[in-house]
Order: structure tokens, then C-alpha cells, then sequence
């Protein structure tokens, strides 16, 4: 594993160095360098230093660019208007850096953090006997691709799926199923993930209408649920078939996302039971919490209601009862204690930030949370329908996550068909590729929008073959395996000695700033960075193809080989950024 310096950090440090050389007074100081459209870079930091240093701002510019060393890496610096350094730099050091990352496998030169951490992250929450809808899409595409992403970097993850699994309307479910035994019994085959949902479906259905119009059984029901609570036996069996019934739907949609998820990364509500009298007694011992109407409850001063008055976190109900937050901040303390997580990162709907923010200061308080370990609700906004109202279906039902993906993979299926023949694929080839497509067309949808912004559901837009879409990126990145298998003999391969033309620096340019996006994406938990860096990779290819030949007959061998390496380097790092997004590359499309 070689960790390969970027060429705008290497040319950061020279620059630093020359005005630590030539301005000694000015002690530490940063050059601000950017990207910029006069040159490959404008560092724009002497103009505060002169300020500083009450000294003439060009004039100081010069001694900074007399003090740069010679060498490889700087083919033109010129001082424009009031101090600012226009850098070029040489064709050698670009196609020299891509060389070092070309030779460093999947990870392209990227180095993992230097202290990494463990994160525990909470994402794709689905509720136990109850259907997935397209609300559960983002908490579950957002999540996964923070958990590659994270890895990635070298972070230790821990996932977590914090399913509702425990509550009162587990009484009436289970109550009914004791009365109806062979409800969940399936025959001797293992059920699919669609009629286990149609039998916990018939089940919630049949006990609801039974629980709103039969006194008795609804006496039953809540009798129910303190056996469930108190840990009756026979009652928590029950309860486990309605969980495993829920597993084998689960599974089957995740499956569907082409994501994977574990046994052991599920823990419900459930698994804090055991915690939450003990979580409500160290928060009151310790004066967090305090009774109020019986009912056990934290305060904020800046947290109010529309009437002005403070709106406190109910730990536990007057009832007995524990709220959510019980629940959430017993979750907090496992997850600290006993999985030594320094943070913890929910992917939430933004709906519930006035909760979390209030369980995060609660924690705080308790010491649960400090400096060294930290909350943060990664939030995100709501999916919205073509006409910019939230996502139903005509009769203004919730839109099921199945039958999304369903249509999803059925028009990028007829996309890829029509361009099959070309190609020569296959119908197996076809139907999987469609699959690619279409998973890939709806999740970058989401991630190439930053998430705390609603966006618009608009599958014609999705798997359009033009424009900001994974179906693009995932074209750009099938042209380039084409090309390579063009290629015959020639080999992609290095050489720093040629001049590049304008579009192959440009690519060049953008190719190496995979590292330093990933390292902002992570720290910042915004994918929608790497979504835009990948899109701008594909945009900067299809200029390169239009303005560079890379298989001509007319072209010198080391020209031909330099672009070949240059394409196939894209193509690697389009591959890695896409997987980092959860959705895959087909080599052919």
C-alpha cells in the first residue's frame, strides 16, 4: 500500500515552505491554494500576509516565487494582480503522480487515516411486521454508502439496524396469533420475502379490525403486552416468529438494493430492554432528569414549544412506560461502553432532529457523550413526487419500496435492451445488467443530492442515458472496457517525457483528487461530494474522447499507450468511487 501525495498538497508544502524561507516574520502560513481557471492553481494567501506584515503585496510575491525550489513539479508560476500566484504545473509531475497511484491497486494512492476510530452507524430502520416504504430508501442507501466510505478510509464500522421491534401493538399481533396458531406457518418451503409480508400483512389486518371491534379481545391484547414486557416465555416465542417472519421480508428488499446486511448488525428496540430501568436511574440519581407530573423528564432552555413553554424529553411516561428516548439514550451508553465507539452517526429523517438534538444534550450531560466521543444526526430530507409533493401512490398510500425498485429495474432493463444488439449481450446479461442499472439509477438519485435536501423521484430522469445519472457514469465507465479491449496489443503505460494536450491534463488534473474527495465525503458525511466528483470524471472523459483519440493509427505507440493508461486509470477509479456508492460498474453495456 503506497500512499501517494496529492499534487495539490505536494505543491501546498512547497509553497508553505517558500514563505516560511522568505518571509520569516510571517511564522507559519498558509498559501490558500485552490483550483482555478488561469492556471492549474492560484494560491491567495500573500494578500493577508502583506496586510500582516504591512508590506507590498507583489513585492512579497516575488521574493516567495525566487525561494520555490527547482525541480519537477512547477513548469510556470506568474504573480497576477494583488499578490496572487498563478501556478502551471509540469505534464511530467501529473502523468508521474497517476503513475504512483495506478501502481497502488484499489486503493489508487489514497491513504487510510492516520488515527482511524470506530463509528457506529444507525441506518435503515424498518419496523417489524409492517411493510418498507420509499421513506426507508434514503436511510438505507445514505447509510450503506457511509459504511463503504468510512471503511474505506481505514475507519473501523460498526453497523446497526435499529428496527421496531417492541411496543403495544406487539399485544394485539401476538395475542391474535396465539388464537390463530398456523397464521405464520408456511409449508415446506422456505417463504419468500413477498409472502412473508403478505402473511404478517393478513395478520395486522385481521387484528386490527378484531381489537377495534371486540372489547374482549382487546382486554387480551394489552394483557399481552406486560406478558411481553415482563418476559413471559411463551409470549416472547410468539413475538420471536413475528421478527423472523419480518427477517425473511427484510432480507429480501436489502437484496434487492444489492446490500448487504447481518444477523448480528440487527439490534431492535428490544435489545435495550434489559437497560432502560437502569438508563432512567442514573439519569435521575444524577439530576439529568427530574419528575415532573410524574412523569420523568429532561429540560432545555432553548428547546420550547409554539405556546413558549419548554419542551422536555419524556424518558419515562407517567404510566411507567418508556418513551423513545429510554430506548435512544440506553442505546447511546452500549454503544459507547461496550462497542468503544468515539462516534456515533444516526441517518435519520430530518423530521426527528428536535429529538435527537435533545437525546444528544441529554447524553452530554450524563457524560455519556464528551470531546472524545461524539453524535452527529446525519438527516435527510423527503422524497417527493414529480409535482414536488411528498411520494404516494394515486390513492395516497406510501409508495412501497418493492414495487419502486420493481419499475426501477423494468425500465432500465428496456434501456439496456434497446442497446443490446450493438453490444452483443446476452439475455442473462441483459436482465443483470438491468438490475445494475436500475438499483444504481435509484440510489444515485439520492446520493447525488446532498441529503439534508428533499429531492424529486423522476425514474424517466434516472435512467436517462444523459445528464447527471448513474446510468452515465456507469457508460462512461463500459466505453473505457470497450476501448481496452480495442486495444490489441497496446498496453496502457506511462510516459511522463510527452506533453499532454489540454484535455488530458484536464482529466489528469481531476484524477487526482480522488483521495482528497474521499477524505472531505468522510469527514463531512456528505456522499453527494463523491457523486459530483465522479460525474465531473465522467464529464471530463467525454471531452478527452472528443478532443483525444486514444486508438489511432496516426498516433506514435507511447501516445496511444499514455492515453490507454490515462483511460484505464478512470475507468479504476470511476469502478471504486461507484462500489463506494454502493452501485456497480458492468463491463459491458
Amino acid at each position: 500500500m503506497a500512499s501517494v501525495p496529492s499534487l495539490a498538497s505536494t505543491l501546498q508544502q512547497q509553497l508553505a515552505d517558500a514563505l516560511t524561507a522568505a518571509l520569516p516574520d510571517a511564522g507559519t502560513a498558509d498559501p490558500l491554494l485552490r483550483r482555478s481557471d488561469r492556471a492549474d492553481f492560484q494560491a491567495n494567501g500573500i494578500l493577508a500576509l502583506a496586510k500582516k506584515l504591512k508590506g507590498n503585496p507583489r513585492e512579497l510575491a516575488s521574493q516567495v516565487t525566487a525561494a520555490l525550489p527547482a525541480g519537477d513539479l512547477i513548469k510556470d508560476i506568474e504573480v497576477s494582480g494583488p499578490g496572487f500566484l498563478n501556478v502551471t504545473l509540469t505534464d511530467r509531475a501529473i502523468i508521474t503522480t497517476l503513475a504512483a497511484r495506478a501502481a497502488d491497486g484499489d486503493r489508487l494512492g489514497v491513504p487510510p487515516k492516520a488515527a482511524p476510530g470506530t463509528t457506529v452507524i444507525d441506518y435503515a430502520q424498518p419496523n417489524v411486521a409492517k411493510e418498507m416504504h420509499v421513506g426507508h430508501l434514503r436511510s438505507a442507501v445514505i447509510g450503506d454508502a457511509m459504511v463503504q466510505i468510512l471503511e474505506f478510509t481505514g475507519e473501523n464500522v460498526v453497523r446497526r439496524h435499529h428496527i421496531g421491534d417492541w411496543g403495544t401493538q406487539f399485544g394485539m399481533l401476538i395475542q391474535y396469533l396465539f388464537e390463530h396458531p398456523d397464521e405464520l406457518r408456511h409449508g415446506g418451503d422456505q417463504a419468500d420475502g413477498e409472502a412473508a409480508m403478505s402473511s404478517l400483512n393478513r395478520v395486522y389486518k385481521a387484528s386490527r379490525v378484531l381489537f377495534d371491534s371486540d372489547e374482549e379481545f382487546k382486554a387480551r391484547s394489552r394483557d399481552r403486552v406486560v406478558a411481553l414486557q415482563a418476559g413471559d416465555p411463551e409470549t416472547l416465542a410468539h413475538w420471536q416468529r413475528f421478527v423472523d417472519e419480518s427477517k425473511i421480508y427484510f432480507y429480501s428488499v436489502f437484496d434487492k438494493l444489492d446490500m448487504e446486511i447481518d444477523d448480528p448488525d440487527i439490534v431492535g428496540e428490544s435489545g435495550y430492554n434489559d437497560m432502560l430501568e437502569e438508563t432512567c436511574r442514573i439519569l435521575e440519581e444524577t439530576g439529568v432528569a427530574v419528575r415532573s407530573e410524574g412523569a420523568l423528564c429532561v429540560f432545555f432552555d432553548d428547546v420550547k414549544g409554539p405556546d413558549g413553554n419548554p419542551v422536555p424529553l419524556i424518558v419515562k411516561k407517567t404510566n411507567g412506560g418508556y418513551g423513545y428516548a429510554a430506548t435512544d439514550l440506553s442505546a447511546i451508553r452500549d454503544r459507547v461502553r461496550n462497542l468503544k465507539a468515539d462516534t456515533l452517526l444516526y441517518v435519520v429523517d430530518a423530521r426527528q432532529s428536535l429529538h435527537f438534538k435533545m437525546v444528544f444534550e441529554t447524553a452530554r450531560r450524563a457524560g455519556w457523550l464528551n470531546d472524545d466521543v461524539k453524535a452527529h444526526q446525519l438527516a435527510f430530507g423527503t422524497v417527493l413526487g414529480k409535482d414536488g409533493k411528498p411520494f404516494k401512490t394515486r390513492e395516497g398510500t406510501t409508495v412501497r419500496l418493492e414495487d419502486l425498485l420493481d419499475e426501477a429495474v423494468e425500465r432500465a432493463t428496456a434501456v439496456v435492451r434497446e442497446k443490446a444488439e450493438k453490444v452483443g449481450l446476452s439475455e442473462e446479461e441483459i436482465v443483470e445488467n438491468g438490475r445494475y442499472v436500475g438499483v444504481g439509477a435509484v440510489k444515485y438519485a439520492d446520493l447525488s443530492t446532498s441529503a439534508v435536501r428533499d429531492y424529486k423521484f423522476d425514474l424517466d430522469q434516472m435512467v436517462s442515458l444523459n445528464g447527471d445519472t448513474s446510468v452515465y457514469l456507469q457508460y462512461a465507465y463500459a466505453r473505457i472496457r470497450s476501448i481496452l479491449r480495442k486495444a490489441g496489443d497496446a498496453k496502457p503505460a506511462a510516459h511522463p517525457e510527452l506533453d499532454l494536450a489540454p484535455a488530458e491534463r484536464a482529466l489528469g488534473l481531476h484524477l487526482d483528487q480522488f483521495g482528497a474527495v474521499l477524505e472531505e465525503v468522510a469527514e463531512g458525511y456528505e456522499p453527494h461530494k463523491l457523486a459530483a466528483y465522479l460525474y465531473q470524471l465522467a464529464s471530463h472523459l467525454t471531452t478527452f474522447y472528443d478532443q483525444c483519440q486514444v486508438l489511432s493509427d496516426d498516433n506514435p505507440a507511447e501516445v496511444v499507450e499514455n492515453r490507454l493508461f490515462l483511460v484505464e486509470l478512470t475507468a479504476r477509479t470511476l469502478h471504486q468511487g461507484m462500489k463506494l456508492l454502493g452501485i456497480r460498474t458492468p463491463e459491458r453495456l
